[in-house]
């Protein structure tokens, strides 16, 4: 284990103002890592049978260390969305939004490399409510795991696609905040993912550099002037880093911003070499967390801006009604995909056209469900969703119960004293799981087969 982090990475390291070469080796050399979560607060809080000594995350407000790492398979509260297993040092991009002031004004705000979803759902909790999200994944498998995520956490105003970078050039001037966690060598995730360090070398850290290089420059026309970019790294290489920031203000017409930070959280600050450009480095020798590298800039080029279609006074909706499905259900339009009806909220007809008509969308808004005969099948998405109704019949079920039903298995009639009929939501803690129906002599479980669990409790 002497020789774990490779000697060439190490040398690099070594000749940054202040770094620890004994610590950082040191740290490496440890068993174990440090597990955190972020909790969803738009969802029920944890419970207290739920024996989580939280510890905070300085820098994120919904973040907290566990003491150790649960199964967390086992929990139905991960499955309802309640919460989302995060790396801490990834947090600190809920501390950037703050101080920028992004959740001020609603925003249109793009996820460039977002799978599997814990940057894009912490942008859904931190932004305005009225923001748009548009959550972006290349890798076909990958995007199926973010869409997921999404639904869990249970946002209608999110977009999920399936593009390559260079597709959002299509939409100059669109987005007013851009966040670029760009593929990288990985060398922040050697304690998390020992694996990563069979593939580390010095190769494919200028191979990364020349593709993020690449990423940017083809995606950021979509960055309106005066928009953010948030650019950030699992790498501790100055190739993938520092100087990434430098070629960002030479070539793609960005100025760097400034953010402050407490001392005391142990974040090294440096800077770029050309343009001093104010950085953030996370190490694990300095802080609860693994390796992270992230800066800010804003555009300051002129940008010319998509040319935005003008609202249409009439809507083609479904004939549908949503008053016992969707809280408010005046907030949002109906739309069709297929044989499903999906809603986004009000006033984003007009970006919604001009997505689908430049992008391949994965999903859109909250997908409600499909009408057969007559009668509205109500989709697992909307069961996640914060815009369920509340006044949906609920079924509590312990926690036995609640993994039964997440294993797609089938539930006794006992679980329904009050002799409930129909669609009702399956619950744990408060939290939705997901739909039942209700019948006179069985219930039918909707979970989704795709979703379901396979360890057992052993």
């Amino acid at each position: 284990m002497s020789n774990i982090i490779p000697p060439p990475l190490v040398r690099r390291l070594g000749n940054l103002a202040g770094f620890d070469t004994d610590a950082f080796e040191a740290v490496h050399k440890q068993e174990g890592g440090v597990t955190s979560i972020r909790v969803n607060p738009d969802k029920p809080p944890f419970p207290p049978s739920l024996s989580i000594d939280r510890d905070p995350v300085p820098w994120c407000n919904t973040g907290y260390y566990l003491p150790e790492r649960p199964v967390f398979t086992l929990d139905p509260l991960f499955h309802a969305g309640c919460y989302y297993v995060q790396e801490a040092s990834s947090m600190f991009i809920a501390h950037v939004i703050r101080e920028l002031a992004l959740e001020r004004q609603p925003l249109v705000a793009l996820d460039l490399c977002a799978a599997p979803g814990g940057k894009s759902t912490l942008l859904n909790t931190y932004l305005h409510p009225d923001s748009l999200l548009i959550t972006n994944e290349l890798i076909k498998s990958r995007v199926i795991v973010l869409a997921d995520n999404l639904v869990r956490w249970g946002h209608s105003n999110t977009v999920v696609t399936n593009n390559d970078p260079s597709a959002f050039s299509r939409l100059p001037g669109y987005v007013d905040l851009m966040l670029v966690d760009a593929p990288c060598s990985g060398s922040g995730m050697f304690r998390k993912d020992p694996a990563v360090l069979n593939e580390w070398s010095e190769s494919m850290v200028q191979l990364c550099s020349e593709r993020q290089r690449r990423i940017l420059a083809d995606s950021l026309p979509a960055l309106k002037e005066g928009g953010i970019l948030l650019y950030s790294t699992c790498s501790y290489s100055v190739e993938e880093n520092e100087e990434i920031a430098d070629w960002l203000c030479e070539t793609q017409g960005m100025e760097p911003v400034a953010i402050p930070v407490n001392d005391a959280w142990g974040i090294e600050q440096t800077q770029s070499e050309r343009h001093a450009c104010p950085c953030f480095r996370f190490y694990p020798h300095r802080l609860r967390g693994e390796g992270f590298f992230l800066a800010a800039f804003r555009k300051v080029v002129g940008q010319p801006s998509f040319d935005r279609p003008k609202p249409k006074t009439e809507r083609s909706n479904p004939s549908i009604a949503l008053e016992n499905w969707v809280i408010h259900p005046e907030k949002f339009f109906l739309f069709p995909v297929g044989d499903d009806i999906h809603i986004l909220p009000n006033g984003r007809e007009s970006d919604l056209r001009i997505l689908q008509q430049m992008l391949y969308l994965r999903n859109a808004g909250t997908r409600v469900g499909r009408m057969a005969k007559g009668a509205l099948v109500p989709a697992h998405d909307l069961a996640l969703s914060l815009a369920r109704h509340p006044g949906i019949p609920t079924v509590p079920l312990d926690r036995a119960q609640a993994l039964e039903y997440l294993r797609k298995g089938n539930l006794p009639l006992s679980v329904n004293p009050e002799g409930l009929t129909g669609w009702v939501i399956a619950s744990y803690e408060g939290a939705s799981l997901g739909w039942m129906k209700m019948l006179p002599n069985r219930i039918n479980n909707y979970y989704p087969k795709e979703w379901r669990i396979l360890m057992d409790n052993g």
